[in-house]
Protein backbone atom coordinates (compact mmCIF):
# COMPACT_ATOMS: atom_id res chain seq x y z
CA UNK A 1 0.00 0.00 0.00
CA UNK A 2 1.20 3.32 -1.22
CA UNK A 3 0.01 6.57 0.35
CA UNK A 4 0.88 10.29 -1.91
CA UNK A 5 0.12 13.13 0.15
CA UNK A 6 -0.09 16.57 -1.08
CA UNK A 7 -1.61 20.46 -0.33
CA UNK A 8 0.89 21.37 1.81
CA UNK A 9 2.45 25.13 1.72
CA UNK A 10 2.99 28.26 3.66
CA UNK A 11 -0.09 29.82 4.80
CA UNK A 12 -0.72 32.59 6.67
CA UNK A 13 -2.23 32.64 10.04
CA UNK A 14 -6.78 32.64 9.45
CA UNK A 15 -6.36 31.02 6.10
CA UNK A 16 -7.02 27.98 4.82
CA UNK A 17 -5.09 24.80 2.84
CA UNK A 18 -6.74 21.55 1.57
CA UNK A 19 -4.60 18.20 1.89
CA UNK A 20 -5.02 14.80 -0.15
CA UNK A 21 -3.92 11.43 0.16
CA UNK A 22 -4.31 9.13 -2.33
CA UNK A 23 -3.69 5.26 -1.33
CA UNK A 24 -3.03 2.51 -3.87
CA UNK A 25 -1.41 -0.53 -4.29
CA UNK A 26 -3.59 -3.64 -2.25
CA UNK A 27 -6.24 -1.89 -0.89
CA UNK A 28 -9.42 -3.91 -0.67
CA UNK A 29 -10.65 -3.26 2.47
CA UNK A 30 -9.62 0.46 3.79
CA UNK A 31 -11.06 0.97 7.41
CA UNK A 32 -10.45 3.67 8.99
CA UNK A 33 -8.24 6.93 6.95
CA UNK A 34 -6.74 9.79 9.02
CA UNK A 35 -4.51 12.63 9.61
CA UNK A 36 -1.85 12.71 11.91
CA UNK A 37 0.66 15.79 12.42
CA UNK A 38 4.44 16.14 14.25
CA UNK A 39 5.29 19.87 15.40
CA UNK A 40 9.10 20.50 15.80
CA UNK A 41 10.12 18.98 19.37
CA UNK A 42 6.93 16.96 19.71
CA UNK A 43 5.47 13.93 19.62
CA UNK A 44 3.07 12.84 16.59
CA UNK A 45 -0.24 13.81 17.56
CA UNK A 46 -3.82 12.64 15.88
CA UNK A 47 -5.76 15.40 14.07
CA UNK A 48 -9.04 13.43 12.75
CA UNK A 49 -9.91 10.40 11.18
CA UNK A 50 -12.89 8.76 9.50
CA UNK A 51 -13.73 5.28 9.65
CA UNK A 52 -15.60 3.30 7.07
CA UNK A 53 -19.30 4.26 7.05
CA UNK A 54 -18.61 6.12 10.14
CA UNK A 55 -18.48 9.53 11.59
CA UNK A 56 -15.13 11.54 12.27
CA UNK A 57 -13.24 12.34 15.29
CA UNK A 58 -11.12 15.43 15.49
CA UNK A 59 -8.41 16.62 18.33
CA UNK A 60 -9.76 18.82 20.65
CA UNK A 61 -7.60 21.46 19.25
CA UNK A 62 -8.93 21.59 15.72
CA UNK A 63 -12.51 21.12 16.04
CA UNK A 64 -14.86 23.89 14.40
CA UNK A 65 -11.52 24.56 12.20
CA UNK A 66 -10.50 21.40 10.58
CA UNK A 67 -12.79 19.27 8.60
CA UNK A 68 -11.94 15.44 7.40
CA UNK A 69 -13.52 13.90 4.27
CA UNK A 70 -12.96 10.64 2.62
CA UNK A 71 -13.62 9.78 -1.44
CA UNK A 72 -13.77 5.91 -1.25
CA UNK A 73 -14.35 5.99 -4.54
CA UNK A 74 -10.82 7.31 -5.12
CA UNK A 75 -9.53 6.06 -2.47
CA UNK A 76 -8.45 9.23 -0.89
CA UNK A 77 -8.73 11.25 2.21
CA UNK A 78 -8.65 14.86 2.61
CA UNK A 79 -8.34 17.37 5.57
CA UNK A 80 -9.44 21.15 4.89
CA UNK A 81 -8.01 23.63 7.29
CA UNK A 82 -9.01 26.67 8.08
CA UNK A 83 -8.98 29.89 10.60
CA UNK A 84 -5.14 28.31 10.96
CA UNK A 85 -3.19 29.18 13.82
CA UNK A 86 0.69 29.44 14.26
CA UNK A 87 0.09 26.49 16.00
CA UNK A 88 -0.66 24.26 13.47
CA UNK A 89 2.71 24.43 12.08
CA UNK A 90 3.73 21.08 11.21
CA UNK A 91 4.44 18.14 9.29
CA UNK A 92 0.80 16.50 8.57
CA UNK A 93 0.67 12.69 8.37
CA UNK A 94 -2.22 10.73 6.30
CA UNK A 95 -2.85 7.23 8.07
CA UNK A 96 -4.67 4.11 6.39
CA UNK A 97 -5.95 1.30 8.30
CA UNK A 98 -6.41 -1.32 5.29
CA UNK A 99 -7.79 -4.76 7.33
CA UNK A 100 -5.85 -4.42 10.66
CA UNK A 101 -2.53 -2.76 9.17
CA UNK A 102 -1.91 0.73 9.51
CA UNK A 103 0.16 2.72 6.91
CA UNK A 104 1.77 6.05 7.30
CA UNK A 105 2.18 8.86 4.44
CA UNK A 106 5.25 10.51 3.62
CA UNK A 107 4.26 13.96 5.39
CA UNK A 108 3.06 17.05 4.06
CA UNK A 109 4.74 20.25 5.42
CA UNK A 110 1.89 22.92 6.75
CA UNK A 111 3.50 26.20 7.88
CA UNK A 112 1.54 29.07 9.55
CA UNK A 113 3.54 32.16 9.67
CA UNK A 114 1.97 35.64 11.07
Amino acid sequence: VQLQASGGGLVQAGGSLKLSCVASGNIFNINRMGWWRQAPGKQRELVATVPSGGSAVYADSVKGRFTISRDNAKNTVYLQLSSLKLEDTAVYYCHVVVGYVAYWGQGTLVTVSS
